[in-house]
Formats: C-alpha cells, sequence, structure tokens
C-alpha cells in the first residue's frame, strides 16, 4: 500500500486496503498468529483506528453516550457519560503514541504543540473541540482534554427536561 496516497482514498475503500494487508500478514505463517474470530475482528479494528482515527480515543469520539474525553497521561483516559466522569481501560502505547495523537489533531487544522505552544485550541473535523496542551512539566501531567459533542444539538427543551 502507498501510505501517501492515505488523504486521498475513500475511507471505505482505505479500510478494505488495511484490512487486506492486515489479514495477509496474519495468514502469512512466518509470524504465525492464532487469533480466533473475535480477536481478528479487535485487531483490524485498532489498526483502523490507528491508521484514520485517534487511536484508542476513536472508539469513544464514536459513542454519542460520551460527552467529554480526558487524557491526564498516556496510560490515564476519563471519559465523561450523562455527567459522570469515569476512568476507562484505554490508554497509549507510551508517551511518542499520545504526543503522534496529539500531533495528528493539531496538525489537522494547521497548529502546533509543542514547549514553545504549550497549549492549542482546536476544532475536529467531526465538530468536538480539543484542547491538548504540552506543559514544561513531567510528562506525568500532560493532558489531551477533548469534547465530543452529542450528536443532536441541545435546545432548551432538552435542558429542561
Amino acid at each position: 500500500m502507498d501510505l501517501s496516497v492515505l488523504d486521498s482514498m475513500d475511507p471505505v475503500i482505505l479500510r478494505q486496503e488495511i484490512r487486506k494487508l492486515v489479514e495477509n500478514i496474519l495468514l502469512d505463517s512466518r509470524y504465525g498468529i492464532p487469533l480466533n474470530l473475535g480477536e481478528r475482528e479487535r485487531l483490524f479494528k485498532e489498526i483502523q483506528d490507528e491508521v484514520l482515527g485517534l487511536g484508542p480515543l476513536e472508539p469513544f469520539m464514536q459513542d454519542p453516550t460520551v460527552s467529554d474525553i480526558l487524557v491526564n497521561t498516556h496510560k490515564k483516559v476519563y471519559v465523561e457519560r450523562f455527567g459522570k466522569l469515569a476512568a476507562t481501560e484505554a490508554g497509549f502505547k507510551d508517551e511518542g503514541h499520545l504526543r503522534r495523537i496529539i500531533d495528528k489533531i493539531v496538525s489537522a487544522v494547521g497548529r502546533r504543540v509543542d514547549e514553545s505552544c504549550p497549549m492549542v485550541d482546536a476544532r475536529l473535523s467531526t465538530g468536538p473541540a480539543s484542547m491538548p496542551s504540552f506543559p514544561p512539566w513531567p510528562s506525568t501531567a500532560r493532558s489531551s482534554p477533548s469534547a465530543a459533542f452529542p450528536r443532536t444539538p441541545w435546545n432548551w427543551k432538552t435542558c429542561l427536561d
């Protein structure tokens, strides 16, 4: 697969191509990766989310019950559902992985976040706001809050109900 054409490919076709590539790797006897159907599907989804989305945050971005996502460190991801903040099992491989996802968010709007510009306010293409920060303190304090707004906009009636 020619990675230089990722941005110009139809997302449906791209997902199919990624699936074919992963399937070929899994079928290659040199690697000997025995996975059941559920594990295979999870692997396909995780790789597609990495390439096309926001990695471990993507399932929360697609979940209409999630109103806010807070990433405190690469190991600590929280979501807000129905006004309650809860820890999740999601996490990033390491700080570098988190940094790549933050870069993906801010570069999409032509911005950057680093020690010289430690905080940026960016709106994702799907609508939610994202405010990644790269504080000049230890990496265990890095955070990347991201608001995933409800699918249907609020109005006075929904606020009063």
